[in-house]
């Protein structure tokens, strides 16, 4: 028994409100799909770049940031930062602290364990 079978005997193999909601997806599917090419070729393009390890050329340049820290929490100079410096510097920190501890529960495998 095929389609022609069914129109014959006065069945419609599917009803035209079952196209109608197929093309309505296609529709919605293809939408998405033109919507998010270039959203993703943006992503894709900054996350090459920005996702990257750092290299040795810029390891120099995080040591020395890093002596800058040490310096300026041994001398005080830490207690010249305006109120913005300040806030950007505990965002900083506290964005290395709590990607810490996300790689931590991923390398567990679990949160408490």
């Amino acid at each position: 028994m095929d389609i022609s079978d069914l129109k014959n005997n006065g069945i419609e193999p599917w009803p035209s409100s079952c196209i109608t909601s197929q093309r309505r997806r296609l529709g919605l599917v293809n939408a998405a799909v033109t919507y998010s090419k270039p959203r993703l070729a943006t992503f894709w393009h900054y996350a090459k770049v920005e996702l990257l390890p750092p290299t040795h050329a810029e390891n120099p340049t995080a040591i020395q940031s890093l002596k800058k820290i040490v310096n300026s929490a041994q001398t005080g100079s830490f207690k010249q930062l305006t109120v913005k410096e300040a806030v950007l510097n505990g965002l900083v920190a506290t964005e290395v602290w709590l990607w810490f501890y996300i790689e931590e529960i991923i390398g567990k495998r679990g949160i408490v364990g």
